[in-house]
């Protein structure tokens, strides 16, 4: 975004950067075969499926216009539509950038290319796939490729200067410093029947020593009768009905380990720690009801805290056992995505099974 957000500094910043009416934004004849660049361009972002459409030859000059702003949206936004669109629920207010002010005042300053560049998704994973999406013969990858570049562009642009993704395909939770990977933790993620959903939320703090409130769903699959025909067994396990709900004591047996981060959303999705640090041996980690464990889990959380609470203050809680959260001074967003090729560190190209088969138009 930051590249974008220059541009939009810059358009605020100079009293002539004002919309102008459509029919009168002034193309001069090397910004329309700029223009049409860019549009013959499309392919080299995976774009080649898309199509940029005018009743009008482009040196007109509000069909130029008219071009350059559908095309501003497909890098913004994509183009496909398809059934694994309908499953990506992170939310973008990239609707919200005035394009045609963006336009006009790129126009002004023959700055085209530039402005074009500043939309395309600034992460180097997607820089990564762009290359590798040059020399690839094999048509198949060739069409995952461009189907993750299509992903980024659901992203929100704006991602933020620290953030944390957790990618569902490569089993795996990051966490983001203005576009630069500073580290990166293993997790499990969903069985194929409860897959991890794709969405967004917002990371405040961290819960230590928590308590599990465990959802009907799981309390059907055996823990309900256990507390009702075993209590001794329940007694010994943490599990305890209380105000009209299952719920599992803080301890070593706890489902949720010690922490669990504190990120409110709709589908009563977190991430935490887990008893069961076995699992992490595996190389696909398709195990829990939709959760995200996440292997090395204080680490984790001790990373994200340290900017406002030491590790020995940590250690204090942890040591305690009681349930206490500890709250950043300042939130920071995470994105629940799926990507299944990404870029690696230095710089190469991984395909990463397709576990909750999203891909499987492109087979």
């Amino acid at each position: 975004m930051r590249k974008l957000l220059i541009f939009i500094a810059v358009l605020f910043s100079v009293e002539t950067a004002s919309a102008e009416p459509q029919n009168r934004m002034q193309w001069t004849p090397a910004q329309v075969v700029h223009l049409k660049a860019l549009i013959n361009d499309m392919p080299t972002e995976g774009l080649g499926d898309c199509q940029i459409s005018s009743n009008f030859p482009l040196e007109d000059g509000s069909a130029a216009t008219a071009a350059a702003k559908q095309l501003a949206r497909t890098y913004l936004d994509g183009c496909l539509k398809d059934l694994s669109r309908a499953q990506w629920h992170i939310k973008s207010r990239d609707h919200l950038i005035d394009n045609e002010k963006l336009i006009a005042l790129a126009l002004r300053r023959n700055e085209l290319g530039p402005l074009y560049d500043a939309y395309k998704p600034q992460n180097p994973h997607y820089q990564a796939l762009k290359k590798a999406l040059r020399t690839e013969t094999d048509s198949q990858k060739h069409a995952r490729i461009a189907l993750n570049m299509e992903r980024w562009r659901w992203m929100p642009h704006s991602l933020g200067e620290t953030y944390l993704i957790v990618n569902a395909a490569s089993f795996e939770v990051t966490l983001w410093e203005n576009h630069r990977k500073i580290r990166s933790w293993p997790v499990i993620v969903g069985k194929t029947k409860t897959p991890t959903p794709v969405f967004d939320a917002r990371v405040s703090g961290v819960i230590f020593n928590p308590w599990w409130e465990i959802p009907s769903s799981i309390v059907a699959e055996g823990i309900g009768a256990m507390v009702r025909n075993s209590p001794a067994t329940a007694r010994r396990k943490g599990y305890v009905f209380q105000n009209g709900r299952y719920r599992q004591r803080p301890g070593s047996a706890n489902a949720l380990g010690l922490m669990k981060l504190i990120m409110p959303n709709a589908y009563s999705v977190y991430l935490h720690d887990t008893p069961n640090k076995m699992l992490f041996a595996k190389e696909v980690r398709t195990y829990s009801h939709g959760c995200v464990r996440v292997g090395n889990a204080l680490d984790f959380a001790k990373s994200l805290l340290a900017k406002d609470h030491s590790s020995e203050d940590i250690d204090e809680i942890l040591e305690a056992g009681h349930t206490e959260a500890l709250n950043m001074t300042q939130s920071i967003p995470i994105y629940i995505a799926y990507f299944t090729v990404e870029g690696t560190d230095d710089a190469g190209l991984i395909f990463h099974p397709d576990i909750y088969r999203r891909d499987t138009f492109v087979y």
